[in-house]
């Protein structure tokens, strides 16, 4: 029996009792009820508290990655990408930087939930002192969580707009045009005469209708962030609608999100193939998926293909957020998660290969029907600012222009032609179906399949945040619907924070929170910090043993070298590049941010970043004893009762003694391991 000492609470186990898997004794003396800490309740409680969750079976666990990790800049960025970092030629770094930096984190992520049975923030239990690691994904995840439902929001009030015989951003006469609405037509239809008694110079300052529904109805553009507005109350009410259905894919837990992503990660890959099918069928495609192809071997040679093909990979593959953390720990113990990784990295980055065949046979549809080159409709389609290098996977450039010049400029004035907009998702897309028959059928499609890309992404997210959340709280303050009701709670707060961006002034709201919260400085700062953490603190070779004992083999050497020296190098590296060249945020290229909102944008930065430094220097300040022996003691992993069950049957196990919470109501044994 674990016997408990009266000085400071801790349990002691003998050599005999650590041959067999423990349990933390009740309050008589006997074995508490339950299955590790979650299933210990307080005292005299009539009310279990049920053990952790885990996957009904191991595809859900796969498709709830696969739908949190492929989303909108899988499909919408890495095909601009490509095309503008030397076509197939970017493959290479594309590729070589997954193997050096992506796969491994990933994998880190996954296996450190899964070894840790616990969210984002208890998992770094496996080294305290650097639990602020915790804290930061904690933050970065519910600003995203925040702020990315508003493309779902968008998405589905363009869905609803849909259905009409004519959707309403083909043609102007709309109480949202002006004056200067001018609709399609071709290039050459103006080559050398005048059309509606205007000049090609004339035409070319015309606003493209699509242009219009976008700025004046869905985004009711204000004049900057100091001019909020009012509420479009169309568009709250499609926000609302989008954070009830997170909410009900999400308050069951994983019994139910694994469930629903079922759909809402395979639907899309079925539109996918639709729209790639009647995509190669137009004219023009062939020439479009050549330009996407195009090898330019001169293209290595530059700087900023490495640095484009290393932000895409840490973006898409949803590192540093921690919800990737929150889902391995759903995984039985003895779950292959160095095999789910490798599968899961091969999907994610498949899927971004194969979007580019999607959306470059309908951009060069696109060029045919307008009669200009494939690369002007490719730049005004899907360019993305500069910047867009600190954006996160899902990310789209929000950068409309507002100078008059639509998507479908003329006679080669290509220069205003919304060079910085929101891409294929909310201008060149929605255009392009205005070209096809049954144009409504298309664009419902399209924006069907748009949701479901975010709205998984976005469930899984919150998922993430939750349990990280739940996981804080003691054993002793579980209580029915708990889940339930922090779900509420959360999903309730970032619907009123998302108010802010439902206004007239937005968009520029928005803005902030993509172009600071989760930009690709604080994604990096966190992966850095997570491969430091478990190679040299807690222990490369450590590590890999621990995902041996779960296994039952050795994943590559690979993984350790990379932990330890490749992957903190290139993190360190684009982040350093990020921070010197990094540009103050503009709108539009006119609109430039007042200091008090680049002072908010920099907080919400700071706000995560700040979190691991802080943490480690106030718990070396508040331990005891030489700066040695704090480093010593804080760097001690605090296990929990699973570890000595899997753990008490190996072998090579040695010299376990626990550790026990210093609240009696807890219950909750943890060991410390000298391994």
């Amino acid at each position: 029996m674990a016997n408990k000492s009266t000085e400071n609470g801790i349990y002691s186990v003998s050599g005999e009792e650590k041959k067999g898997p423990l349990i933390a004794p009740g309050p008589d003396g006997a074995p508490a009820k339950g299955d590790g800490p979650a299933a210990l309740g307080a005292p005299g409680s009539l009310l279990a508290v049920p053990p952790r969750e885990t996957w009904t079976r191991q595809m859900d666990f796969i498709m709830s990655c696969v739908g949190f990790a492929v989303g909108l800049g899988n499909v919408w960025r890495f095909p601009y990408l490509c095309y503008k970092n030397g076509g197939g030629v970017f493959l290479i770094p594309y590729i070589l930087i997954a193997l050096i930096g992506g796969i491994p984190i990933f994998f880190l992520e996954i296996s450190l939930g899964q070894f840790m049975k616990a969210g984002s923030i208890n998992v770094w239990n496996i080294c305290p002192l650097f639990k602020g690691l915790g804290y930061a994904s904690m933050v970065i995840v519910f600003y995203c969580n925040t702020y990315y439902i508003m493309v779902l929001a968008w998405g589905f009030y363009y869905l609803v707009k849909s259905f009409t015989t004519t959707l309403p951003w083909a043609t102007c006469g709309h109480t949202w045009n002006t004056p200067d609405c001018v609709e399609i037509f071709r290039h050459e239809d103006c080559a050398n005469a005048t059309m509606a008694n205007l000049t090609c110079d004339q035409l070319a300052d015309r606003r493209s209708p699509v242009i219009e529904f976008w700025e004046n109805k869905v985004l009711r553009l204000s004049e900057g962030l100091e001019v909020p507005g009012a509420l479009n109350w169309e568009v709250t009410l499609c926000l609302l609608t989008c954070w009830v259905l997170v909410y009900f894919c999400v308050w069951k837990g994983v019994k139910s999100t694994g469930k629903i992503v079922y759909f809402t990660a395979t639907f899309p890959y079925v539109v996918l193939v639709v729209l790639l099918v009647r995509g190669v069928l137009l004219p023009g495609a062939l020439d479009g998926i050549i330009y996407y192809l195009k090898p330019d071997w001169s293209k290595l040679a530059s700087p900023q293909v490495w640095i484009d093909a290393g932000t895409q990979i840490f973006f898409s593959y949803a590192i540093g957020l921690g919800a990737l953390t929150a889902l391995g720990s759903y995984n039985r113990f003895n779950n292959n998660c160095y095999k789910d990784a490798i599968i899961l990295a091969l999907i994610n980055s498949g899927t971004s290969f194969f979007a580019g065949f999607v959306v470059f046979s309908i951009l060069g549809f696109m060029a045919t029907e307008q009669g200009v080159h494939i690369s002007k409709v490719a730049e005004s389609g899907v360019s993305l600012p500069r910047a867009c290098g600190n954006l996160p996977s899902w990310s789209l450039a929000w950068r409309t222009h507002r100078g008059g010049r639509g998507p479908v400029m003329l006679c080669h004035k290509w220069e205003g032609l919304c060079p910085q907009g929101p891409g294929l998702a909310f201008i060149a897309y929605p255009r392009a179906v205005t070209l096809m028959p049954v144009a409504p059928l298309w664009a419902a499609l399209f924006f069907f399949m748009l949701l479901l890309l975010g709205l998984d992404s976005q469930f899984v997210g919150v998922e993430g945040f939750i349990t990280g959340l739940l996981d804080l709280l003691p054993a002793s303050y579980y209580f029915r619907f708990q889940r339930e009701i922090s779900v509420a709670l959360c999903c309730t707060i970032c619907f009123v924070i998302d108010l802010s961006m439902v206004t007239d002034g937005g968009m520029y709201v928005f803005q902030l929170f993509d172009y600071y919260s989760a930009s690709g400085t604080t994604l990096l700062w966190q992966a850095f910090w997570e491969c430091v953490v478990v190679a040299w603190v807690y222990g490369a070779d450590r590590f890999m043993d621990d995902v041996a004992c779960m296994i039952g083999y050795r994943p590559c050497p690979w993984m350790k070298w990379c932990w330890s020296f490749f992957t903190p190098l290139v993190c360190m590296g684009i982040f350093i590049f990020n921070v010197v060249y990094h540009e103050p945020l503009v709108y539009n290229n006119t609109y430039v941010y007042p200091w008090w909102g680049e002072a908010v944008g920099w907080a919400f930065a700071l706000s995560s970043m700040l979190c691991v430094p802080l943490h480690l220097l106030g718990c070396l300040l508040r331990a005891k004893g030489t700066m040695a022996e704090r480093w010593q003691h804080l760097t001690q992993p605090i296990w929990g009762l699973h570890h000595l069950e899997y753990r008490a049957q190996d072998s090579d196990v040695r010299g376990l003694t626990t550790l026990t919470p210093v609240s009696e109501s807890s219950k909750v044994v943890v060991v410390e391991s000298v391994m």
